[in-house]
């Protein structure tokens, strides 16, 4: 049959194994054998007690590498178990230095012959289920409380575990003693049927994330419901994440927006009551307030600062100012406990208004006010950062860090990897689902940085899958071992047998 009137046309090979259109791919599987991402696996999940089929770590495994190579929903399993050059890899990797009764063992968890290398989609609904509370969806209907956080099964809170054990690998070949802290969530829109609406007034899931600046690395997540605020239990959420912190670490700062301007979570900080790590500094946006605004406008034009940013080795104004302010909360005022903390504001000044637009009583989706007849957006900080460590405008600079960095990651989460399509209509699949792909992403980030030049840091998915995933390359078997095989001069070739040395570096550091 005639396919077209182009100088060339489809066929299929004739034999199941010899070429992969994943040729780098198995670099993470280098990665996760040498940081023990298999045995965490084991040790922490244990959904699938028996001796027969798929175990935890294949399960997990599969739906780290879906994310990785591009897949976008459990479906996208058949897509990855049909590039038969990958699963033989795959299949090699999981067999690789195990005994021989272990391989034996391997091999009596199917009764007829393994016609797949990595679990079949109606498999991994089944194998998510293990993840979902019944009894907490029933005290959900049960209870008034519209924020409700359905507590994490014991299965759900493995995933935890097996992130600490990733931190733990990485902080032990890339030594840090400071945890720079952001907290933030992020809306996953979906149309499930069960599903809240959020803020914004469409339905959403709205995981609480906690990014560790130094390692690039999410250090903690909690899946909640869209209508579930930001904020809410933000105090608790920061001692689990405190809880994942590395042994090495000594030193913990904690940056967030305006969701983190709660009193006991800046007391908690201030007060040094975490015996691990004592008095933790932070910046995080506070509300503006009308006796903020107020405070604000007793500050003297003298006294506001321009802010500058470097361009091309220069400082530029950016037309914001910045000034302290001397403000006391009232709810710090009325208690005798009460902690004082160092106040800023920023301000900018609006753009005239359009035409029919003047009306200054219109609301705004930010801040405003008047000063001197003029109307500015202003924008609250207040941090426990003693002025002689930190200049008020480096402050605001540091700060602000957190904003755009924050939202790359919410982006590669749900865009370039699985986080913004959810499988499931229940609480809990969606949870192990975002688990999985923050384990993509975490692994994704620890390759970047130990196994590639500088410059790969800053690549994002789409970049990293067209030079470095998306190789074609054919299997060789020779000698009781398999050879990916590139095509001749490929420019990524030494990219991958470097990063492939410096992977087993680091299995020679940590073995030593």
């Amino acid at each position: 049959m005639t396919q077209g009137i182009l100088p060339f046309k489809y066929e299929q090979e004739k034999t199941d194994e010899g070429t992969t259109a994943l040729g780098g791919l198995p670099l993470y599987l280098d990665l996760a054998k040498v940081i023990g991402l298999t045995k965490s696996i084991q040790k922490h999940l244990t959904v699938k007690k028996g001796s027969q089929g798929w175990t935890d770590s294949q399960f997990v495994l599969s739906g780290i590498l879906l994310n990785l190579a591009g897949g976008n929903c459990v479906d996208d399993l058949n897509v990855l178990n049909a590039d038969q050059g990958f699963c033989s890899i795959l299949h090699s990797a999981e067999n690789h230095k195990l005994p021989r009764k272990e391989r034996r063992e391997i091999e009596r968890r199917w009764r007829k012959e393994k016609q797949r290398f990595v679990p079949s989609p109606s498999a991994m609904f089944r194998y998510l289920k293990g993840f979902h509370d019944v009894a907490q969806e029933q005290l959900r209907r049960a209870s008034s409380i519209k924020a409700f956080i359905p507590a994490p099964n014991r299965h759900l809170k493995g995933f935890a575990h097996i992130n600490k054990d990733m931190c733990e690998a990485m902080n032990e070949t890339r030594p840090c003693k400071t945890a720079t802290l952001d907290q933030d969530a992020t809306l996953v829109e979906t149309g499930k049927q069960d599903a809240s609406f959020c803020y914004k007034g469409f339905k959403a899931y709205q995981p609480f994330n906690t990014w560790w600046t130094e390692q690039n690395m999410i250090l903690h997540t909690e899946f909640r419901d869209g209508n579930v605020p930001a904020g809410h239990e933000q105090l608790r959420v920061f001692k689990e994440a405190l809880a994942c912190l590395p042994q090495g670490v000594e030193k913990v700062r904690l940056r967030s927006d305006t969701a983190g301007y709660q009193h006991d979570l800046l007391k908690y900080c201030d007060s040094g009551d975490n015996k691990r790590f004592g008095r933790i500094e932070f910046a995080v946006g506070c509300d503006v307030t009308q006796s903020f605004k107020i405070a604000v406008a007793q500050v003297p034009s003298s006294e506001w600062k321009p802010i500058y940013k470097e361009k091309n080795g220069k400082k530029m104004k950016t037309g914001s100012e910045w000034a302290e302010v001397c403000f006391v909360p009232s709810r710090i005022g009325k208690s005798k406990e009460g902690l004082e903390y160092r106040y800023l504001a920023k301000r900018q000044v609006l753009e005239p208004a359009l035409p029919g637009m003047e009306d200054k009583q219109m609301q705004l989706p930010f801040p405003a006010m008047d000063m001197n007849d003029i109307r500015y957006k202003v924008f609250g900080v207040v941090s426990n950062i003693p002025e002689q460590e930190m200049y008020g405008e480096d402050l605001i600079h540091w700060l602000h860090k957190r904003c755009g960095k924050s939202e790359e990651v919410h982006s590669i989460m749900k865009k370039d990897l699985a986080g913004g399509t959810l499988p499931s209509g229940n609480f809990g699949e969606n949870a192990a689902w975002w688990w999985m792909m923050i384990l993509a992403l975490n692994l994704n980030q620890m390759l970047k940085r130990l196994a590639f030049e500088p410059p790969m840091m800053g690549k994002r998915m789409k970049a990293i899958r067209f030079s470095i995933i998306n190789i074609p390359g054919r299997i060789v078997k020779r000698s009781r071992a398999l050879v990916l095989r590139l095509s001749k001069g490929h420019p990524c070739f030494n990219v991958l047998v470097g990063a492939r040395e410096r992977i087993a570096l680091i299995e020679g550091l940590s073995s030593g």
